[in-house]
């Protein structure tokens, strides 16, 4: 039986020769989960989402439980932090919901149309500062004494044998504060009646965004850090739209990443197959394209392939309503199919109502057992 520092030795390797468009003595299997394994291992989610030490325990133990898994996409529960990216608010089980019920987003009005003129006056920290202090209800500081023990988890895993996929340090695309704050809907009447407002506004949370990227990167030091332009899907926009205020600023985010030596993995939510060709203007192997499955994963490969790592893309139907025997033979084509540059992943996280043998047959596709 290999020890646990020879199998991290041998799981990074597999998933960085697979970032960087090598051969890998197979495809790596990593799987972002945090409900499913609640769920799996009958813990309460609400204690779940409250508990950061429980919820890392948990799917440690749910990740082990489904076989002979790479690595993990996170190390604990991230529903408390969501607001403090996607600046919504969220109702969480045991508090707005039900014990056992998954949380959600709460997309309110929160930010007016005169804040814009705030945060060209005083700048994005000062603006941000009230919005979650005040509009958001976040004790920041006690979530910040939480989030202090997130290196002994992540090491926890780490000593374990697994690869913990994204390191310290995380951003969404900066038009994605605005789009959540404002609502999606108003946000997008923005763009069109005051658009060069709206830019300004977005430099402005770019430029502080990305010293502040820059800085966690430096520190930590990750190999891969997480970018979600979750809204930023070509369907949703025009296309001088789209160039204006989402590509601009992924491009951007992208950029200073790969400039410090980190590789950028996008979360792709949504259908982005009209604007595949852009992402040809990243260096070769600097780039993971996660994709939730809405963009087909073959036009992925045909545009990018040569260009960047693919990961996904699993569908959440097929977890929960499918079998073992279709989930299989799914991941083996997939597979097969993909060659090199390709991580099995699940399209986006898995399902909270996954079945666990259809998850079992999934890492038994890569694993070849």
């Amino acid at each position: 039986m290999k020890s646990a520092q020879e199998l991290l030795k041998e799981r990074t390797a597999r998933v960085k020769k697979a970032i960087a468009l090598e051969k890998p003595d197979r495809t790596p299997i990593i799987l972002t989960a945090d409900a499913f394994c609640a769920y799996h291992m009958g813990v309460k989610l609400s204690d779940f989402v409250f508990d950061v030490k429980l919820s890392s325990k948990t799917i440690y133990d749910s990740l082990k439980a489904l076989g002979e898994v790479d690595g993990t996409g996170g190390a604990f529960c991230t529903a408390r932090l969501f607001p403090l990216m996607a600046y919504a608010k969220m109702k969480l089980p045991g508090v707005e919901l039900p014990d056992n019920a998954f949380w959600q987003i709460d997309e309110q009005e929160l930010m007016a149309v005169a804040d814009y003129d705030t945060i060209l006056d005083k700048g994005w920290a000062a603006f941000s500062k009230d919005y979650i202090a005040n509009r958001l209800k976040i004790d920041v500081p006690s979530l910040l004494a939480e989030t202090a023990k997130l290196p002994e988890l992540r090491q926890n895993f780490v000593d374990a044998g697994y690869v913990v996929y994204i390191g310290a340090g995380a951003s969404i695309t900066v038009n994605e504060y605005l789009s959540a704050a404002r609502t999606f809907p108003k946000f997008m009447r923005d763009m069109f009646k005051m658009p060069d407002k709206v830019e300004a506004v977005l430099d402005i949370i770019l430029a502080e965004t990305l010293e502040k990227i820059r800085k966690q990167i430096r520190a930590a030091n990750p190999t891969v850090v997480f970018v979600s332009p979750s809204r930023g899907a070509s369907q949703f926009y025009s296309p001088k739209i789209w160039q204006r205020f989402v590509w601009k600023y992924l491009k951007a985010t992208v950029d200073a990443i790969i400039a410090e030596g980190a590789v950028a993995n996008i979360h792709i939510d949504g259908n982005w197959e009209r604007d595949l060709e852009f992402f040809k203007d990243f260096p070769k192997g600097k780039v993971v394209f996660e994709t939730d499955g809405a963009t087909d994963i073959y036009k992925i490969k045909e545009v990018l392939g040569d260009r960047m790592c693919i990961k996904g893309d699993v569908p959440a139907a097929l977890l929960t309503v499918g079998n073992p025997e279709e989930v299989y033979n799914y991941c083996t084509n997939l597979i097969k199919n993909m060659g090199l540059g390709f991580i099995l992943s699940t399209g986006c996280t898995v399902p909270p109502n996954a079945k666990v043998e259809n998850m079992q047959a999934m890492v038994a596709a890569a694993t070849g057992k």
